[in-house]
Formats: C-alpha cells, structure tokens, sequence
C-alpha cells in the first residue's frame, strides 16, 4: 500500500509562516512595543485618509481577458534612470530604526537584492553617508527643507542636498505636504514626543518585548540622525516644521539639485503641472500615508486626474495604501509608472530586519505576476485604464 504521507512536508512549529503583507503585519505588531507601533501603523485624527487610501483599490474591479496565452513576466520599470526588476520601491519612512534596529541600512540592501531602489528619508535613523557606504547602488535621497534660524532659511537644507549628492544618491524627492506636523493622536496618547513620555505602563509593555528593547538600548538610533547632526550646537535654532514654503523654495531647490528630481505629496493637478513647468522630473502622488492632512483625497483616487493633467510629460509615481499586488496592478492601470510602499515594508523590517524587508518584495513580486496573468498580460507596459471598471457602476 502507497505511504499516503509520502512528499508531505513537516514542520515543527505549528504556526504558519508569514505569506502577505498583513501577515507580516500581525508579526511585527507583536514583536514592537505600543509607543513605537503607533509610529509605524497610524495616523492622523479619525484615521480617515489612512483607511480612504486602503478602500480606494477597492473600489475598482478588473476585468480580465481569457485565453491570452500569456504568463506575466514582465515587470521591469525605470525609476530616474535605475532600472527596477519589478514596480515596487520603498518609500521614505523616518527612523525606521524603532521598527528593527538596523533600519534603512537593512532595508536598502533588502532593495537591492530584490532588484530595486529605496528612497531614504531625511528623518532616517542613519546619516545619508552611512546608509550610503553600505549599498552597492545609488539609492534616492527624500528631503524635508529644514532650517537653521542661525544661518538663514536654506543653509540647512542646501547642506543636506550637498550631503546627499556627494554620497552619491540618484535623484531627490522633495516632500511638500508637512507644512505643519499632523495630529496623530495614536502617537500623542502613547507618549511619543521629543522626547518620548514614559508611564509605568508604557515600560511594562516595553519590557515585554525584551528582544526589541536590547536591540533598542544597544544599538541607540532613536533619532534621526540629520536631525542630530542640526541640532548642534543650538537645538532651539532648528525649525523642522515650514508653514512658509513655497513655489520659489522648489525652484530654488531645483537649481541646487544636480539630477533627477521629485515632488512627493501632490493631490491636486493644478500643482502636479506647476512642479513640471519648474523642472521637476516627475511627481510622487501622496497623502504622506494619512498621516498628516485627515480627510484627504485617497492617493489612488487622486491619481487618474493628475496622470490625465500631466499627459505623459513625466512619470508620475504613487503611494498609500498598497498592500498586495493587485493594487500595484490598480495604479499601473490608471497611469502610475511604479509604486512606493512604507508600511508594508516596515512590518518586514520589524518581524525580521532586512530578510523580512526582501521577503515581502519578493510577495509584492509574485503577486503582481500572478495578477498580470489573470489579467491575460505578459507585461505591465500592457496594463491601461481598460482593464478596470468601477466595482460600484454608479460610481463610474
């Protein structure tokens, strides 16, 4: 008689191993302590632009073609020049070091090795310099315009931009929609400030997850580093937050920066086309996550205007939201070159540093190709807006 366990694999543990961003999702929740959690997975106020973004992918449906013969292999892309082995890029996220200690260093060789790119934000846990030496590719580079009250308006930010281009980043994104911090009250309750605010409570929760707090105490990145480096030898000096920046900020930036540039934050198509006619390369369609604005447009909502506004005269990217990849596939469709992901990524990180951050592209990879497939597409230069319809017909 046939063994009838014959080729079945066992495993010992009985919990299954992580297989979509959410599973991840739930790992790291459990492996990171409350303050730091509701850095990485909130938002601002009711959380509305957090979840819009989410249900905006929802709220389209495909419509596939049969029969094709068609397998979906294809998904390479450009991303200023960089050649990207699938559409998927990891977006700026300050001090990722509170997710897993080794922060965007891990995360960006994770890119690497998946065949993408990773921009590093201004607020990161390592200095542009560090992240930089421990790549092997020229990564992007997300800029916030601080200032030094001491030494003018730009000083900082043109200092930063210097650092950034002579350690070799491709391009720069210009993040505009932070004009003033967003109340992330999931933040403000936990106690998350400069500097953080500790109870009883909050340090019982700490303690209970003793691996992330000897990383944490040993390792020390609990603030960014520029924004350590700015704030010597006067603290009081610096302004992260910019109420009054404007048109002639980018333009000026723009003369600065010797590459490509992006303007990250955009919603409406009136600016998308300002920052073409100053020379940016391409625009980054984002609500900073639902993190600041609440009750903003869904980026993915946002998106069919500004692609239509633009007309092709630059890539326009996007960000918010993306958790599998069929939404990846959904702002392919409507006009997005590539996407970026934050909080995806950022579970990777905190389940298990870079493998986990390599291991949830390597998701987004499967899933884009097994959509495409269904799709009956071999590549996403063949994905076009006839490939979805509103999933609510009223809404078309």
């Amino acid at each position: 008689m046939a063994n009838p366990l014959a080729g079945v694999r066992f495993k010992w543990s009985s919990r299954p191993a992580p297989i979509s961003v959410e599973d991840y999702r739930q790992l790291a929740r459990r492996r990171v302590p409350d303050l730091m959690w509701s850095y990485i997975d909130g938002g601002a106020d009711d959380l509305q632009t957090l979840r819009a973004n989410r249900s905006a992918f929802a709220g389209w449906a495909f419509r596939p073609k049969i029969l094709t013969g068609k397998e979906g292999t294809e998904l390479s892309t450009d991303l200023g020049g960089a050649k990207l082995s699938l559409p998927v890029f990891l977006a700026p996220t300050g001090m990722s070091a509170v997710a897993h200690w080794t922060g965007e260093v891990a995360a960006a060789k994770a890119a690497e090795r998946a065949g993408t790119r990773a921009v590093i934000s201004s607020a990161a846990s390592y200095s542009p310099e560090e992240i930089a030496a421990a790549t092997q590719e020229d990564h992007f580079f997300q800029l916030y315009p601080w200032a030094n009250l001491a030494t003018g308006p730009r000083a900082l930010a043109a200092s930063i931009i210097r650092r950034a281009q002579a350690a070799g980043y491709r391009g720069l994104f210009v993040t505009v929609d932070v004009p003033v911090h967003g109340n992330r009250e999931g933040e403000r309750k936990n106690g998350l400030g400069m500097p953080p605010t500790l109870t009883p409570a909050k340090l019982v929760d700490i303690a209970s997850k003793p691996r992330w707090l000897r990383e944490f105490l040993r390792h020390g990145r609990n603030m960014p580093a520029l924004i350590a480096d700015a704030m010597k030898p006067d603290p009081r000096q610096l302004r992260i937050m910019r109420p009054e920046l404007g048109w002639d900020d980018f333009k000026w930036i723009r003369d600065l920066w010797k590459g490509p540039l992006y303007i990250k934050g955009v919603l409406h198509p009136d600016d998308a086309m300002q920052a073409v006619e100053l020379g940016a390369d391409g625009v980054l369609v984002s609500n900073h996550g639902g993190r600041q604005l609440d009750g903003a447009q869904a980026t993915l909502d946002a998106l069919p205007a500004i692609v239509a506004r633009l007309q092709g005269r630059v890539p326009v990217f996007l960000d918010g939201g993306v958790r599998r990849g069929s939404d990846v596939v959904k702002a392919l469709c409507l006009g997005a070159k590539a996407v970026g992901i934050g909080r995806p990524y950022l579970y990777g990180l905190a389940a298990a540093g870079g493998t986990g951050v390599e291991h949830i592209l390597q998701i987004f990879r499967e899933e884009i190709s097994r959509t495409l497939t269904l799709l009956g597409c071999r590549s996403i230069d063949e994905l076009d807006r006839s490939m979805l319809t509103r999933a609510n017909p009223a809404e078309s």
